[in-house]
């Protein structure tokens, strides 16, 4: 847990700096960097995308996907956790979304082969080269995000923990699950989705997210089926 622990660190680090940068920021200024970093979002999420081998996958993800999250109403419920917070934290006249700053940074900071491949990495061997080296990175995007973001990029390090510390101790009973394709896909629907955000940060969609977040659960699963099945045919 080593390596989880010290990203955590680093997120937290990063979006402190960038929330007090953040503070002597003019809302014009924002915006603007909000644009650009939408674009630069957008550029990662369609870099990522082309890591799918099997565009059906994707499409059955993301299908399934927005349909269980929708009717789990993923969105509606991050957002009502997001309200509780903002009426402490936001101040009158910010039109930036606790929710979208959650949200965002999480897939950001763990979406990726590095996240899937180092965690389980680190609960096989104990190395935590992987984690220690993608750590080193969310720390630069962490402050990028927080000043334009806000808090919500903060707060995102609690799932960073979640998520990568469950993968850290389920590392054996996952690896099977997690092949280099298997890892291929939920990087390319992962993708997809920060493609997704990338819009909504740029203005141009108020797509929610939040609720084909079970795209990604549903990638190696879908994945592993087709295998099984492909291997039984021949």
């Amino acid at each position: 847990m080593f390596g989880v622990i010290v990203n955590v660190i680093t997120v937290i680090i990063g979006s402190s700096v960038g929330l007090m940068f953040k503070k002597g920021i003019p809302q014009k200024v924002s915006q603007a960097a909000m644009t650009g970093l939408g674009a630069c979002t957008l550029y990662i999420g369609i870099s990522g995308s082309l890591c799918g081998e099997n565009p059906l996958i994707l499409i059955a993800s993301m299908v399934l996907g927005a349909i269980s999250g929708t009717l789990l109403d993923i969105d509606g419920a991050i957002n009502k956790f997001a309200a509780k917070v903002e009426s402490r934290f936001k101040k009158d006249g910010s039109d930036i979304s606790i929710a979208e700053g959650i949200i965002s940074a999480t897939l950001l900071f763990c979406v990726g082969s590095m996240t899937v491949t180092g965690s389980i990495q680190a609960g096989l061997t104990g190395d935590n080269s992987i984690l220690i080296t993608k750590a080193m990175l969310d720390l630069v995007s962490s402050m990028m995000l927080a000043s334009s973001l806000g808090v919500g990029v903060l707060l995102s390090a609690v799932t960073v923990f979640i998520i990568q510390g469950g993968l850290v101790l389920l590392a054996h009973m996952l690896s099977p699950l997690l092949s280099t394709g298997a890892i291929n896909e939920m990087t390319c629907v992962g993708s997809l989705l920060i493609v997704m955000i990338g819009t909504n940060l740029m203005g141009m969609t108020k797509l929610k997210v939040a609720d084909f977040l079970p795209a990604i659960i549903f990638a190696p699963i879908i994945y592993n089926i087709v295998n099984m099945i492909s291997q039984m045919i021949r």
